[in-house]
């Protein structure tokens, strides 16, 4: 499942949703991104994410199906918000389900790789004086 929305989750409830579709599952693997107040030696006070929706839908589905068949995965969930976020605030969910700890492991790694260095995000940096929009989630 691929969700962008601007609207915060709750990463228990968005898991076990998932979770209670399948008697199968033995592993779980999380990633949960999180706005932080430094990045480059500057304090950062909040970020913007644009997202083409889209396409962000449309490239994180075929990547999170390439992921499914090449470790077998039960399920994905992919959750990204967008919009005005404040310091702490959760940006990214990526959620990985298999019968198995490695592929899980592998999986949530790989998906949430592509998600920084490939998908139709763009995050724009507000500092005390100043913005900047940056190349790439790093």
């Amino acid at each position: 499942m691929i969700k962008i929305q601007k609207e915060n989750f709750q990463v228990d409830y968005e898991i076990e949703k998932i979770k209670s579709l399948s008697n199968e599952i033995g592993a779980v693997t999380n990633f949960i991104g999180y706005v932080r107040n430094i990045n480059n030696s500057k304090k950062v006070k909040s970020i913007y994410v644009e997202v083409y929706e889209e396409m962000a839908i449309k490239s994180l589905k075929k990547i999170c199906e390439n992921a499914k068949n090449k470790w077998n995965l039960i399920d994905y969930l992919v959750i990204h918000r967008f919009g005005n976020l404040s310091i702490n605030d959760k940006i990214v969910l990526v959620s990985t389900f298999s019968k198995h700890r490695k592929e899980s492991f592998e999986s949530c790694n790989f998906i949430m790789d592509y998600l920084k260095k490939e998908a139709p995000f763009w995050k724009k940096e507000n500092y005390e004086n100043e913005s900047k929009w940056l190349k790439n989630f790093n």
